[in-house]
């Protein structure tokens, strides 16, 4: 054990369970360290940038569709009048 997990009281109780959770689940831990911070938070603003840019995208794709409706809406024929 380290000096550093001397002074955590946790360190134990997270060494357990990083052994434990298997690997996809270990996301979900919290970080130990302010590099893994800062490492996560680079990740998740990377993931966040694409994310925005997929809604742009779709907002384009569903504005681009509903214009192609209305297009073909103003030149269906009118029905003629009944009577």
């Amino acid at each position: 054990m380290s000096q550093e997990n001397h002074n955590d009281p946790f360190a134990l109780f997270r060494q357990f369970w990083q052994q434990a959770t298997p690997p996809g689940m270990q996301a979900f831990l919290p970080p130990m360290s302010e590099e893994e911070i800062d490492r996560k938070l680079a990740e998740l603003k990377v993931v966040e940038g694409w994310l925005t840019m997929n809604m742009g995208v779709l907002a384009m794709q569903i504005k681009t569709l509903e214009m192609q409706k209305a297009a073909l809406h103003s030149m269906r024929p009118k029905d003629p009048p009944i009577g």
